[in-house]
């Protein structure tokens, strides 16, 4: 005879397509202002600006005349 495992009571948020998100609980899913705040700053910490391009550029225009240099 096969034993029933009992689970926990876990109401489920109807827009959660994953079981996974499913199971969660729903306080999970409250978004506060905070949220949308710290979403926003991280996404313009995120953005690439003149520097970061320009330390980019050299360092792959480094690393490529290294490689070049060392297979020739």
């Amino acid at each position: 005879m096969r034993s029933i495992t009992r689970r926990a009571l876990v109401l489920t948020h109807e827009s959660a397509g994953h079981w996974f998100r499913r199971s969660l609980p729903p306080h999970v899913f409250v978004e506060t202002a905070d949220t949308a705040d710290e979403d926003a700053e991280a996404a313009r910490r995120w953005r690439l600006n003149g520097g970061d391009w320009r330390g980019f550029l050299s360092a792959y225009c480094a690393g490529f005349m290294a490689i070049t240099l060392f297979i020739a």
